[in-house]
């Protein structure tokens, strides 16, 4: 128990979780950009966030050093941008989902993750499941089989989301790096990527004329950006793989509660057969964490 930390760890990830929730509702204020730009644009804006963040945290010796560790050994070099693939890949499926009506597959995926990290956890990693994470991980996988059955939304992208982030976070645990510092290298690696999207996608047009949104609304978005994974990563250095992967429930309840109040939207019974039973399994996770973090004092 000893080599992860609970507190601070929960913490991390339910305001990584809230962080996103509010991600969702602040790009509706970034109108007329659509999904990809937005993509872009939060890359962008990411980079110099992070690389801030490293020099408040007076983290510039460890990210030096990293980068000529990147240069001396080729596998620590191909292992990052490996990393940075798998989280660009994630980043640009949930902002391509929705131009193309594919929101519901790639919402089915965001289901199934935390399920496949509790997977990874168990039997990658050993860790060892209590009766309340066994009954939270079964009242999930109530919920995402009816979401499943009712929809029929399983395809290419459900599989993306479900199986793209737990090969990065192994890969992330593996190299033994600073997190914070591993993700400022792999947001800069995908910059290029960004910026010729951005040029290509004819969004440098669209931001002619709007001065609130190129110089505050999008430094914003880079911000919330930043301090949401920020936060993630984080939480997934300091918890079992498979405490990390069932909170990550919380955020779809709190997705809801935006939905519901800012966004004007209503759950029908259909909905509430889904997320009854994760709303539950959320509520065991926070009563097992309530009694990790007081076990670890």
């Amino acid at each position: 128990m000893n080599q992860f930390d609970y507190g601070r760890g929960l913490a991390f990830s339910v305001g990584a979780s809230a962080l996103f929730a509010l991600l969702s509702a602040y790009t509706l204020l970034l109108r007329p950009l659509g999904g990809l730009d937005i993509f872009a644009w939060r890359v962008v804006w990411t980079v110099p966030g992070a690389l801030l963040l490293i020099a408040l945290r007076g983290r510039w010796p460890q990210f030096r050093a990293l980068v000529a560790r990147m240069r001396a050994e080729p596998r620590v070099a191909l292992s990052l941008a490996v990393t940075a693939a798998l989280l660009g890949s994630q980043l640009w499926v949930f902002l391509w989902a929705p131009l193309h009506g594919r929101m519901l597959e790639v919402s089915l995926g965001y289901f199934l993750l935390p399920l496949m990290m509790v997977l990874v956890g168990r039997f990658h990693y050993h860790e060892r499941l209590d009766g309340l994470q066994w009954a939270a991980v079964a009242c999930a996988a109530a919920g995402v089989a009816h979401e499943l059955w009712a929809t029929h939304a399983f395809s290419w992208p459900t599989v993306l989301v479900m199986i793209g982030y737990p090969p990065y976070f192994m890969l992330r645990r593996r190299l033994r790096v600073d997190p914070m510092t591993a993700f400022a290298v792999e947001m800069t690696l995908l910059f290029p990527f960004a910026v010729f999207q951005a040029y290509a996608g004819g969004s440098f047009a669209l931001l002619e004329g709007r001065a609130l949104l190129t110089f505050v609304l999008l430094p914003g978005l880079g911000v919330l950006s930043t301090l949401a994974l920020a936060s993630w990563l984080k939480a997934s250095r300091m918890l079992p793989m498979a405490l990390f992967g069932i909170l990550g429930y919380v955020e779809p309840v709190l997705l809801i509660v935006v939905s519901v109040t800012l966004l004007g939207e209503h759950l029908n019974a259909r909905q509430l057969a889904t997320y009854v039973p994760i709303w539950l399994a959320v509520a065991l996770v926070a009563l097992h964490s309530a009694r990790l973090v007081r076990l670890s004092r």
